[in-house]
């Protein structure tokens, strides 16, 4: 069998493969990107706490109204406490005052997550348009977004996992009633 020979004309008649090939990658990526962004994400499912030892929080009269938020750390993880306006599943309520609480921790790459207020800044920031118009949780460093009322599900970005919970007591009553945290769910591994 001969060998052939490549020349300059066989490469310049078929050089128009390398941008077709390239261009075909790129969306096919970009579709990839897009389907992991915006669907796959896990749910919270059922609490799953790890206990731990019982560590007071914050007093509950300091959560006057819905989305209030007290920030503390909790098996040397940071997390926030939220007055929810409705029950969430994890967190505790008593009597007409709902509370969850999650670690701070982002599930895709370990950043700091914060509550996000204004669904506006939600939209522009994050590129996600809050369907209920809450708050949300964000992180700044890939623009994940959680829905509190949700457990903790990654609603939006790179993060897949949901923000792990942190199991909630009230101890005391009137006005010196206090919430205590006494387990947190495992950390998941990062990346998901």
């Amino acid at each position: 069998m001969k060998a052939r020979r490549l020349t300059r004309r066989a490469v310049l008649e078929r050089w128009w493969v390398l941008p077709v090939a390239g261009t075909a990658g790129a969306f096919g990526y970009m579709g990839f990107y897009a389907t992991r962004v915006l669907r796959g994400k896990n749910e919270a499912g059922p609490p799953a706490f790890e206990p731990g030892p019982a560590q007071q929080v914050a007093p509950l009269s300091a959560l006057k109204t819905p989305w209030a938020e007290h920030l503390f750390t909790y098996a040397g993880r940071p997390c926030t406490l939220l007055r929810v306006p409705r029950p969430v599943a994890g967190g505790l309520s008593v009597e007409d005052v709902h509370l969850a609480a999650f670690s701070r921790v982002c599930t895709h790459l370990g950043c700091a997550v914060n509550l996000v207020r204004d669904p506006e800044v939600l939209a522009f920031a994050f590129n996600y348009r809050p369907p209920d118009g809450q708050p949300h949780l964000g992180c700044r460093c890939h623009y994940s977004v959680f829905s509190a009322l949700d457990a903790g599900k990654a609603v939006f970005g790179k993060a897949n996992g949901p923000l792990p919970r942190v199991r909630l007591d009230v101890r005391g009553t009137g006005a010196q009633a206090t919430v205590w945290a006494t387990g947190i769910e495992p950390a998941p591994a990062l990346g998901g």
